[in-house]
């Protein structure tokens, strides 16, 4: 909003000092972590309090791990410090008329309020069972049905999608390279000449460590079905937003690991989103220029003041905790991100961390049955899941096993920042 109020101030000429730094995304950037971080310190304390008053405390399940009793009665649905600090700074200091801004805000509330309905159905839960004087479990059949979460999820999915497919501010550019200008072609003003780029309409995204690094997704099909290429497209989409929602839910186990994790994987996501939208670092990195990303900066921005001013309460011991309220937003909004910069196939390197945790639960649940049914009696490959858990289990203190899974996220990040300029 103050982005368009200065916008507006130089169309009619109402000058004053310093208002033409709203014009540079780095200047709006460092004041979305500012602004960030001030809501989350500020009133986050507030809100804590407030949550406090309203008995929203966590319930325990009795695992046999270290700490878990100090846990109870800890607030939860702390997330939503996380979405104000997000909020808030990108409404302010982003160019709301971009596509990306608009698609990252929808997330953001979209899943934050299934997030919301989760936790909200589970307190509800759990206050009826204290009226009625019946011992509450975490894990009874309460929240929302996984149905409903995943539809939410796929429901994103397509939405992100079909706008990457189908609106075109948000087209990958390509250099012209032949002597006759197109049609519809775009001239840029380049280092003291003009250079012609044409919008790309195909499905395309990013290869990590290959010389020929874009990747159309229409060249899995068969020649004959290449056109149905965007239908594959809306596919992979659905699944990254899906499973890396999951992932930083279930990684949210553990007090400031998932916040943290989701810090450094922000860093990553701004460098790849001012990277991709700047022509002169994408042609210097021989990246996709993609007009109009650079803006994503400030969201991004804000995310990462979010985490981190959230933190300081959500360190152990945790003071708070975000619930499904931040987990699956974060989660989310980190899909949706690496979606835009077409990043979307490095996932698995910079989102290790999720990706790791998620595998784990997965490889626990599929061999247990397998054992079960095969020998009578199910078996574990870990000593409990998520991963972060079995470390519990070896006697790691959790402060250790966050900051070690930090440093984790930090060296596959660093792995994928590379993967730039090594190909």
């Amino acid at each position: 909003m103050l982005y368009h109020l200065f916008e507006w101030f130089q169309k009619v000429d109402i000058r004053f000092p310093g208002i033409g730094l709203f014009q540079f995304i780095t200047f709006r950037a460092l004041l979305a972590i500012l602004l960030s971080l001030f809501i989350t310190m500020v009133f986050g304390k507030r809100v804590i309090l407030f949550l406090q008053n309203k008995q929203v405390g966590e319930s325990v399940r009795e695992l046999g791990l270290q700490g878990e009793e100090n846990k109870k009665g800890t607030p939860t649905m702390g997330g939503f410090i996380i979405l104000l600090g997000i909020l808030i700074p990108t409404l302010l200091f982003a160019n709301l008329d971009k596509v990306y801004i608009k698609l990252l805000l929808l997330s953001t509330v979209w899943l934050g309020i299934i997030g919301f309905i989760d936790d909200y159905l589970k307190l509800r839960a759990k206050k009826i069972s204290q009226e009625l004087g019946i011992q509450y479990r975490k894990g009874d059949k309460d929240g929302l049905a996984g149905w409903f979460k995943v539809l939410g999820q796929v429901g994103l999915g397509i939405i992100i999608s079909a706008t990457l497919l189908l609106n075109e501010n948000t087209k990958v550019m390509r250099e012209y390279k032949g002597t006759v200008k197109p049609e519809g072609s775009i001239a840029v003003k380049y280092q003291g000449g003009v250079r012609y780029f044409v919008k790309a309409n195909e499905p395309i995204t990013t290869i990590p460590f290959i010389k020929n690094h874009e990747f159309n997704y229409s060249k899995l099909l068969p020649s004959s079905l290449r056109s149905y290429g965007w239908v594959l497209y809306m596919l992979v989409i659905i699944f990254i937003v899906t499973a890396v929602s999951n992932g930083a839910n279930i990684t949210d186990g553990l007090d400031g690991l998932a916040t943290g994790v989701s810090a450094i994987i922000g860093v990553c996501l701004a460098l790849f989103a001012y990277a991709s939208g700047n022509l002169l670092l994408a042609d210097y990195l021989n990246i996709m220029y993609i007009p109009n990303l650079g803006e994503v900066s400030i969201f991004i921005a804000a995310l990462i003041g979010a985490c981190i001013g959230f933190l300081w309460y959500n360190t152990f011991p945790a003071q708070v905790f975000m619930g499904d309220t931040g987990s699956l937003a974060l989660g989310g909004i980190i899909a949706s991100i690496a979606i835009m910069v077409r990043k979307e196939l490095m996932i698995p390197i910079f989102c290790a961390v999720f990706l790791i945790e998620n595998v784990s639960v997965m490889i626990q649940v599929g061999y247990f049955k397998y054992t079960k049914r095969k020998y009578g009696e199910g078996r574990r490959v870990f000593l409990m899941s998520p991963l972060h858990h079995h470390y519990q289990k070896k006697g790691y203190h959790e402060s250790k096993i966050a900051v070690r899974f930090w440093i984790v996220t930090l060296l596959f990040v660093v792995v994928a920042i590379l993967s730039l300029k090594i190909r």
